[in-house]
């Protein structure tokens, strides 16, 4: 039986902070790690990007940080990115506030002058990348002997990208008697010099990810030419709907943005080349919906935190297993459906071949093809979940496979016979525990309501955060832009035509 947020230890206003947000139920990393970091032990967790991490160490460091004096902050979490930076400060910050503790996030590329007032009234919990704190450290701003609770997210990255020079300088200035603790989403030989040196019988959690349902990714190898893969590229995200494609190099990431608009796909860059102003403008853009695709190089793109991430493309191949675990972390979050795509030149197969073993999976090179990708984000209901749908009992496979595929054929009956178009939109990110009738209630304000149909998981009857509604084409519109982007439960949800290449964005 699943613990809830109470039982694991965690003070009343956090409960209650988090129930706002719509988070009521522990995942598994939060429930096997909580408890253990509650009681001040060192901890090396192992959890997969998006499995809800931020939260297994965040809730418990701010249950026992201290308030800070000015300049002096009482818990430290380093991250190796502005991104991640920002994203952790942003998942804790509502946390923050029920229990009366400051949070800041530091970085390169913006200006000092906030993040030294912030000092000046003084910063309970500190986040930070490491060059924009050794600045500061530098400077006088910051004094870290106070800091006794430590977390480093993404440890191993920390490790691959040079850092960790610097963070044993940052470790040897904090409080001797410390609680450190090691996250991320593989932990391996790469980080047990921190460990040996920083930690004391820690206790190690590899959770799983967040539900079994989180491995719905599914992972497609396509065999392609290489001046064909920006098309391939468009085709994808034209079928999937939201995605983020990763490069090698800054170069080709504005070079691959590029392309993409001329196919008609509206794409935003982002890697390390741009200023803080210019990467957050990109994300703006691509997380309210106005860009169909963010293309990243793997630094930028670490630490980012969208939800209902359609698909994610290997335009170019990662380096190792480990930049493709964290590269495909982006999609199928939250037990919501998802589609990573490797394109793999000829002279690349050898290259992504050795990845096999150490990801596990069976990597089947094939042409490219599109139906796997509708079948994943349009018809899926149709293949694995059960749909529940408003005032209409559950349809058999085979009859809800024919019900979902002919959509357009019945809208088409149905405007000849009332003269008006009907639509189906698409809603991803929904509350778990909205019902058919909560999504009706939503959107007939805008206009009336032919259907609703709820996706669940057929194994446990889950609602999976997506559904799809019937609408009149000129209400479905007014709907779409009331909605997109709107907060349910703390919970932004994505909302869109079904089919975006027919009825435009």
């Amino acid at each position: 039986m699943t613990s809830t947020f109470a039982q694991l230890g965690l003070p009343q206003p956090l409960v209650q902070s988090l129930a706002k947000r719509g988070i009521d139920e522990p995942f598994p990393v939060q429930s096997a790690a909580i408890p253990d970091a509650l009681a001040g032990k060192d901890i090396s967790g192992k959890a997969p990007t998006g499995s809800g991490k931020t939260l297994a160490f965040g809730l418990p460091l701010l249950t026992r940080v201290s308030k800070a004096q000015p300049h002096k902050p009482r818990a430290l979490i380093l991250a190796p990115t502005r991104e991640l930076a920002e994203q952790i400060k942003m998942e804790l910050g509502s946390a923050a506030r029920a229990v009366d503790r400051s949070i800041i996030a530091i970085y390169g590329g913006v200006s000092y002058v906030p993040q030294k007032k912030a000092f000046q009234r003084g910063v309970d919990v500190l986040v930070a990348t490491p060059g924009r704190l050794e600045d500061l450290i530098e400077q006088r701003v910051v004094n870290l002997s106070s800091a006794d609770i430590i977390v480093i997210d993404e440890a191993d990255r920390m490790a691959d990208m040079g850092f960790l020079p610097a963070v044993r300088r940052i470790l040897d200035q904090t409080s001797r008697d410390r609680q450190t603790m090691l996250f991320s989403a593989t932990l391996d030989g790469d980080i047990a010099t921190l460990s040996k040196r920083y930690q004391t019988n820690p206790v190690r959690h590899d959770a799983p990810s967040i539900e079994p349902e989180a491995g719905d990714a599914q992972h497609l190898f396509w065999d392609v030419e290489h001046d064909q893969r920006p098309s391939h590229t468009a085709q994808i995200i034209e079928a999937s709907g939201r995605s983020i494609v990763f490069t090698r190099t800054r170069h080709g990431a504005d070079r691959l943005a590029r392309q993409l608009g001329k196919l008609g796909v509206d794409a935003v860059a982002m890697h390390g080349g741009r200023s803080q102003n210019q990467r957050n403008r990109a994300l703006k853009e691509f997380s309210s919906g106005r860009a169909q695709a963010l293309i990243a190089t793997d630094v930028a793109a670490r630490g980012i935190h969208i939800d209902s991430v359609a698909s994610v493309v290997h335009f170019d191949p990662p380096a190792d297993h480990k930049d493709y675990l964290h590269r495909s972390g982006r999609t199928a979050r939250a037990g919501a459906p998802g589609t990573v795509v490797s394109l793999v030149t000829r002279d690349q197969r050898r290259t992504v071949g050795r990845m096999e073993r150490d990801l596990d999976i069976k990597i089947d090179f094939a042409q490219p093809s599109l139906t796997p990708l509708f079948e994943t984000h349009f018809d899926r209901p149709a293949v694995k979940p059960v749909v529940r749908t408003h005032d209409e009992p559950t349809l058999s496979r085979n009859e809800d496979r024919r019900t979902e595929r002919s959509h357009r054929n019945k809208n088409s009956r149905s405007k000849a016979k009332n003269d008006v178009e009907q639509q189906s939109i698409y809603i991803s990110n929904l509350p778990w525990s909205h019902s058919n009738h909560d999504v009706k209630r939503m959107f007939e304000r805008y206009g009336k309501v032919y259907k609703t149909s709820i996706i669940t998981d057929k194994r446990n009857g889950r609602s999976k955060g997506l559904a799809f509604v019937d609408m009149p084409t000129p209400a479905a519109k007014t709907a779409i832009n009331a909605l997109h982007g709107s907060s349910i439960k703390g919970r932004e949800i994505q909302v869109r035509f079904a089919n975006p290449r027919r009825y435009g964005k």
